[in-house]
């Protein structure tokens, strides 16, 4: 899938938060953790990994909920503070923000590259082995950004 000219932007249901992004992500992938699961009401959730400068709020405030993830980090989850869609995650790691991809105006350039916590995956979701796959939570996200950076070399 081609990168689309950036910047692009995203927002919220009532689009009281806007934000843009200045250039391509890190990586993108799928997060089958049951608090994903919770809070996307859905399967999965689709992470974005972007550096902080190239992530600019442009509207809106957030309301912030510190969640305490099973490594014991505390991760500063960020909602709209008008209809609470979930838009983004401060985790401790200095640089990066988690934006979820469906928050994206367009994101059909965001296709996954790979999926963490895929033992706790619904049992009637298929992972394509092909991808670049964790069962569990990963610290280093580097074979994500390889996996990305490999995934978009053909088409830049």
């Amino acid at each position: 899938m081609r990168l689309p000219e950036f910047p692009v932007a995203g927002g919220c249901c009532c689009g009281a938060v806007r934000y843009s992004l200045k250039a391509s992500p890190l990586s993108v992938y799928n997060c089958h953790c049951k608090d994903c699961q919770r809070y996307s009401g859905a399967a999965w959730s689709m992470s974005m990994i972007v550096r902080d400068e190239a992530f600019v709020v442009e509207s809106g405030r957030t309301d912030v909920y510190d969640r305490k993830a099973d490594s014991g980090n505390v991760i500063a989850m960020h909602f709209c503070a008008e209809c609470h869609t979930w838009l983004w995650n401060a985790p401790p790691q200095p640089g990066i923000t988690v934006l979820r991809a469906g928050s994206l105006d367009d994101m059909d350039w965001a296709e996954p590259v790979g999926n963490i916590w895929t033992d706790s995956k619904a049992a009637w979701v298929k992972i394509d082995p092909q991808l670049t796959n964790f069962s569990k939570g990963i610290a280093d996200r580097t074979p994500l950004f390889a996996a990305w950076t490999r995934a978009h070399e053909a088409t830049a």
